[in-house]
């Protein structure tokens, strides 16, 4: 069985002058079966109402936030999505235990 990714832009935090987003909180839940694990983060910009391919507010999608946000290095996505992987295999797959034998 895979693990199962969904990514989701929970709120961001703009410019109210010309509506460009500066930070763009992201979660990443994996789910394999009846394991789960997430991870929630930040990430932040700087934008440029002059540069084309600008996108203010009033106009975003969350695709377009998801992809600034995978953006971030080349890595970047498959690096959370492997923590979250790892995190969902420790759960299925224990190596410690706590408790008393009687």
């Amino acid at each position: 069985m895979a693990v199962t990714y969904t990514w989701t832009i929970p709120t961001v935090e703009r410019n109210l002058a010309d509506g460009g987003v500066t930070v763009a909180h992201w979660r990443c839940k994996g789910v394999e079966g009846d394991n789960s694990a997430s991870s929630y983060g930040t990430a932040g910009f700087t934008p440029d109402a002059s540069a084309d391919g600008f996108v203010a507010y009033d106009s975003l999608t969350e695709a377009n936030v998801l992809a600034w946000v995978w953006g971030q290095s080349e890595t970047w996505k498959s690096d959370v999505e492997n923590s979250i992987a790892t995190k969902i295999n420790a759960v299925a797959n224990p190596t410690t235990g706590a408790g008393v034998p009687w």
